[in-house]
């Protein structure tokens, strides 16, 4: 089976083209121009994984939300899950940037921490 990607690990945008064998082991990749290319198209095609960007809600805070990103990537296939847990999940005030704000998310073993302030009210 043949996958056709465009890397999004520089710049450059190449487009690679991934060679899978029956098993969905990668067999070889070809079109990148770097080497963050290869081990993206074959993380990409074997185990995609993705940032998250949010928010959690904060209680007794001067807002009602502070952002929050996840410290390392999660598996596309919980994102959703993921989402679905940071939405039930609220915080008391006062939050720091850097915060632990969900440890350990759905036993990924990624964290969601603070990408801002939120003093009390």
């Amino acid at each position: 089976m043949q996958k056709n990607i465009i890397c999004v690990s520089c710049p450059m945008g190449c487009g690679i083209t991934v060679e899978l064998n029956d098993n969905g082991e990668v067999v070889s990749v070809s079109g990148n121009t770097c080497k963050r290319g290869d081990a993206y198209a074959r993380t990409e095609c074997t185990n995609p994984v993705r940032s998250l960007a949010t928010t959690v809600k904060v209680d007794g805070g001067i807002h009602n939300v502070v952002p929050c990103k996840s410290a390392g990537p999660i598996p596309k296939a919980r994102m959703m899950d993921c989402m679905n847990e940071i939405a039930k999940a609220e915080v008391k005030a006062p939050v720091i940037l850097g915060d632990i704000l969900i440890e350990n998310i759905l036993g990924t073993g990624i964290n969601i921490v603070a990408t801002n302030h939120c003093p009390a009210k």
